[in-house]
């Protein structure tokens, strides 16, 4: 187990990215309590069965090396995100991910029951959230962030209630800017 607080002294900081890199295509599992999906990486920021590199996601950078991902889970992580943190979140995931990494993401909706119940949920997501990162929709233009592709949206029953699950893909353009993904657009 990898064990990381915060990471001050960038010696260290190197020795947990060598660690690392024999996995790279990593599988990860962000925020993954005690249930980490098998066979993936489980990231979180408590010490749980499972775990394997205790992490407060929201500090960054990671002690993960750039592109070592191309597959991440978040099951109910998402909502968990301080919404001030959000843009940086996603360009930290970027950075980790692989070009064409795939991103899924189940949450509860927006502003339902299931999101609000819970007083740590901060974060609310509905159709549109996810659209700030795919440079081909308009909503790209508020931030220009890094590119990640919504690529599937669903919104799922969830008691009395609706979760959703959504895919983005992540988009490493060599310009920055001119992506070559031949990928369909979703329609959430």
């Amino acid at each position: 187990m990898v064990s990381v607080h915060r990471v001050t002294d960038l010696t260290m900081l190197a020795q947990q990215r060598k660690k690392l890199e024999p996995f790279m295509g990593l599988r990860l599992d962000l925020g993954c309590g005690p249930n980490k999906q098998a066979g993936f990486f489980g990231v979180d920021s408590r010490r749980l069965p499972g775990v394997d590199l205790v992490h407060d996601l929201e500090v960054f950078p990671w002690p993960l090396p750039d592109s070592v991902t191309r597959l991440v889970v978040m099951s109910h992580f998402w909502e968990h995100i301080h919404p001030k943190l959000t843009l940086r979140f996603m360009a930290e995931l970027h950075r980790v991910c692989q070009h064409g990494a795939e991103i899924a993401i189940a949450a509860p909706y927006g502003n339902g029951f299931r999101f609000t119940q819970d007083p740590t949920h901060c974060n609310p997501s509905n159709e549109a959230t996810f659209l700030y990162w795919d440079l081909r929709h308009p909503l790209w233009e508020v931030y220009q962030p890094p590119v990640f592709h919504l690529t599937y949206y669903e919104i799922i029953p969830a008691g009395h209630d609706r979760d959703f699950n959504a895919r983005l893909i992540c988009c490493k353009p060599e310009d920055g800017k001119t992506c070559t993904c031949a990928l369909p657009v979703a329609q959430p």
